[in-house]
């Protein structure tokens, strides 16, 4: 594999890692929020979310990227944007495989979270710690 490829491919491989502890995170807020706090299930999504992407941002940054650039504020709005697209369409996604195609919830967590992973990569890599 030619270095660049080689270098991308780890990156991939990172910000999968990452994006694992960010799903821990997700589900195990998720879980909380709305079964135990019995909470609105797109409420409880949404914040599952969100929590998850500051720990990722923060780990991408560190590990993934090995990012140094000192507008860490700017970096993480732009971070935080892909995150909330990401929102958007993991919402989406959850309400049209729970509300119309009728599959459990987590289940339907689960594929919008492999969707809205491979979006974030793709941008992140592209545009955030670009």
């Amino acid at each position: 594999m030619p270095e660049n490829i080689q270098a991308l491919v780890l990156k991939f491989l990172k910000f999968g890692l990452v994006g694992f502890s960010g799903l821990v995170i997700d589900f195990g807020v998720t879980f909380l929020v709305k079964e135990k706090l019995k909470w609105n299930k797109y409420v409880a999504n949404s914040m599952g979310f969100i929590l998850a992407s500051v720990n990722n941002y923060t780990l991408n940054r560190i590990w993934t990227f090995n990012s140094l650039d000192p507008e860490i504020g700017w970096q993480f709005s732009k971070f935080m944007l892909v995150a909330v697209i990401g929102l958007f369409f993991n919402n989406l996604i959850v309400y049209l495989l729970t509300e119309r195609v009728r599959f459990n919830f987590y289940l339907s967590k689960f594929f919008a979270i492999v969707i809205v992973f491979l979006w974030n990569f793709l941008i992140n890599y592209l545009y955030t710690f670009n």
